[in-house]
């Protein structure tokens, strides 16, 4: 069987005296929707600043695209093909929605006409093609997510780490982004995602960890994560593991 694209293997992060991550180990299979979830303040964004690259960590190891990459910097795990969002969307305010994407893909191409044509096409593949002359202060928050994941995936990606990408979204805003990320995962693009919509993490996703206190309690299927008894008590909770589970057929 082939490694997987991400292998996190016993990563631990200390801040003085505090472990945020505590020996946590995950894997994200090539060409697929892994889900990272559980309580706030349990290390995942910690989790999430080591792979890629903005925090060393202080024990353990990660393996991309079966090359070690523990403690290479964010340029270098660009370079490979690691992208991410972040959690607080900052966008380039004083430029326009397309200039924003341009940052992300002048990794890839040098030439700026090339590289305008680029951030275009990824633009409107992200619903953005009718803002693209706007300034991205301008922006709706749902705008701003699209304009985060955007810029994201003009670096043309292997691995896109997804922060919260959903948070701030009304139902309606969720259900018009989930087949975006479903597709860019159908393009081949291997998505792990950090969430707390939980529908949009049962739908999406073909394996969840779950991290509690900096350590990972569960794996599993999204179905069985929400039986398990440890998720319920640190993280679901009784009524949306009920909820979860009915829709789910458990």
């Amino acid at each position: 069987m082939a490694e997987p694209l991400l292998v996190v293997d016993r990563v631990s992060q200390r801040f003085g005296g505090l472990l945020a991550v505590d020996a946590a180990s995950l894997s994200a299979p090539a060409g697929r929707i892994t889900a990272l979830i559980g309580p706030n303040g349990a290390g995942k964004t910690t989790l999430f600043a080591i792979i890629s690259g903005f925090l060393k960590p202080s024990a353990g190891s990660i393996r991309f695209n079966g090359e070690e990459i523990t403690g290479e910097p964010p340029h270098r795990l660009a370079r490979r093909g690691i992208a991410r969002t972040f959690q607080i969307v900052q966008p380039f305010a004083g430029l326009s929605v397309l200039e924003n994407i341009l940052v992300g893909a002048h990794l890839r191409h040098r030439a700026r006409t090339v590289a305008l044509a680029a951030a275009e096409q990824v633009g409107r593949e992200i619903g953005l093609g009718d803002m693209l002359g706007r300034s991205a202060d301008t922006l709706t928050v749902a705008g701003r997510k699209r304009l985060e994941l955007a810029r994201a995936l003009a670096t043309d990606p292997k691995l896109l780490l997804l922060d919260e990408v959903l948070a701030g979204l009304n139902p309606s805003e969720i259900r018009d982004f989930v087949p975006v990320i479903r597709g860019l995962c159908a393009r081949g693009i291997t998505i792990l995602m950090i969430e707390h919509v939980m529908q949009a993490v049962m739908s999406l996703s073909e394996h969840v960890f779950v991290l509690a206190e900096g350590r990972i309690i569960a794996e599993g299927s999204p179905a069985m994560v929400a039986a398990d008894a440890a998720v319920v008590e640190a993280y679901l909770g009784h009524g949306a593991a009920a909820k979860l589970g009915a829709s789910h057929g458990l």
